[in-house]
């Protein structure tokens, strides 16, 4: 049989400041670039679902038709160009090829300037070009905004059981085997619960807790027939679908709905567990620099609120400046984006001392440029190969790369944006993230996947940042009324509160 094959992924926070233009997905932001036809197919080797897919049938004899690979960093709204050229084009490929099934790459969490469901609207138009006898599955990330326009339009959704998300592949070859039940005619009854309670980003890693127990309880409830679902929401998503949800797929609906409500109502009987405890930044660098005097292994903050992937622009010095108030020595910062800081590094040249406004241009109140005097201490094109167990093997364009030092602190300045997820992306800018005694991320949990195995301790900080970390703290709008803002939080109650 022909598969087309196509991804289109985007994590949207509707409060983020910088859109999703259709150059973002040109780039991939942290991503691979864009990618269309035959140049999809050395993804094959990179930990994405798709990639995991194109491995689990490439024995199986059936065609693939690749069409577009795309994905920009977590942002504010794609802008509507962007998706109409993007979704367009896979619409107009399946249009064209008339597919026996479609497999998508999806995010589940897309909100574009013109519509609150990126993902719905695109396999709207999908069934309406291949109608309603075509299999289509999709893969999703484990913080997609699940909506009932997706469960209804899609024979079949699974999503990443892992956050770190390490199983990528894994899920696109889960999507795989569903898609090949489907073309040898089986039909599946889906059932889905809502959950009613939002999960803070940092609340959801499933190292450990809760997050990690039902994701557990997930794999002892699936069955070869029967495949299950936790997707646990993009808290940052200001429409009414946003939140976590269960869905299963299988032969007999009352089985399917039997699992489904097992392992929902064991999720919310731990909603307490999902809460998290933040730092503020003088004091998680207070902490930081007491714990790394006695380590041989860095210790580690997360700048949560300046995650490039839950939407943040990764240039906040929040605690940059608490890590000079402390006098720290030996420590590193990344990714810091400003290219206007690594095009100043780079004409300046190597061993050079510049002068300039360091970071904070995007706005946020309690935050600004930091003027000083840096020291060039490395400079490189940003060519990075992720080595670290996500997205292992992806070619990463950062644009110049500048290693800049001011007293005892290193910085990884970068000319385009990524989520601080691999330690290759602190090497590109000439520093050894072993050596350092305390290492800041703008990262929320992907760091830990490649940084937890050299770290002596996590710490999670709260700086001034474009994302909100505690769902509590977003002026949300145009949820679903009733549903809890976080883990035992009080109930949303609609737009005039």
């Amino acid at each position: 049989m022909r598969i087309l094959i196509a991804g289109f992924a985007h994590e949207t926070n509707t409060f983020a400041v910088s859109p999703a233009t259709y150059e973002s997905f040109l780039s991939g932001e942290g991503y691979p670039p864009l990618a269309r036809g035959d140049a999809i197919l050395p993804l094959i080797d990179v930990n994405l679902p798709i990639g995991g897919f194109m491995k689990a049938m490439r024995h199986s004899g059936h065609i693939l038709l690749p069409v577009i690979w795309a994905a920009a960093s977590p942002s504010a709204h794609v802008t509507e160009d962007a998706f109409e050229r993007i979704a367009g084009e896979i619409v107009e490929a399946a249009r064209a090829a008339r597919p026996d099934a479609l497999y998508l790459d999806l995010h589940g969490a897309m909100v574009a300037a013109h519509l609150d469901d990126g993902e719905g609207e695109l396999l709207a138009r999908l069934r309406q070009v291949v109608g309603p006898g075509t299999p289509i599955v999709a893969s999703l990330d484990l913080h997609a905004n699940v909506t009932a326009r997706m469960l209804s339009l899609a024979d079949a959704l699974v999503a990443f059981r892992t956050y770190p998300h390490v199983d990528n592949a894994v899920t696109g070859a889960r999507a795989a085997a569903l898609l090949q039940r489907l073309m040898a005619g089986e039909r599946f009854e889906t059932v889905a619960r809502r959950l009613p309670f939002l999960i803070p980003i940092n609340g959801g890693c499933t190292l450990f807790g809760a997050a990690r127990d039902a994701y557990a309880r997930l794999a002892c409830e699936e069955t070869p027939a029967l495949s299950l679902s936790f997707a646990q929401g993009f808290p940052a998503a200001d429409f009414p679908e946003c939140g976590p949800v269960v869905w299963g797929h299988g032969p007999h609906s009352a089985s399917v709905a039997a699992a489904v409500e097992a392992l929902a109502s064991d999720i919310v009987s731990r909603e307490a567990d999902y809460a998290v405890t933040f730092y503020g930044p003088d004091e998680a660098v207070g902490l930081a620099k007491r714990l790394s005097s006695t380590s041989g292994r860095p210790v580690v903050i997360a700048d949560t609120q300046d995650n490039p992937g839950s939407g943040a622009n990764s240039d906040t010095t929040g605690l940059l400046r608490a890590l000079l108030a402390a006098d720290v020595q030996g420590a590193a910062l990344g990714l810091m984006f400003d290219p206007r800081a690594a095009k100043a590094a780079h004409q300046a040249g190597l061993g050079s001392a510049i002068s300039l406004a360091l970071g904070g241009r995007t706005g946020v109140i309690g935050d600004a440029p930091l003027q000083a005097t840096f020291q060039v201490e490395h400079l490189s094109d940003g060519h990075c190969l992720y080595a670290g167990p996500m997205m292992t093997g992806a070619h990463i364009e950062l644009g110049p790369v500048a290693g800049l030092r001011i007293g005892g602190v290193r910085i990884a300045v970068s000319s385009c944006k990524a989520p601080m997820q691999d330690r290759n992306l602190f090497r590109v800018a000439g520093i050894q993230p072993e050596a350092a005694r305390i290492l800041v991320v703008k990262s929320s949990v992907h760091f830990r996947a490649d940084f937890a195995p050299i770290a002596e301790h996590i710490l999670v900080a709260k700086a001034p940042g474009p994302f909100t970390a505690d769902p509590t703290d977003i002026p949300w709008t145009r949820l679903t009324p009733g549903i809890r803002v976080g883990p035992g939080g009080r109930a949303f109650a609609g737009a005039a509160a």
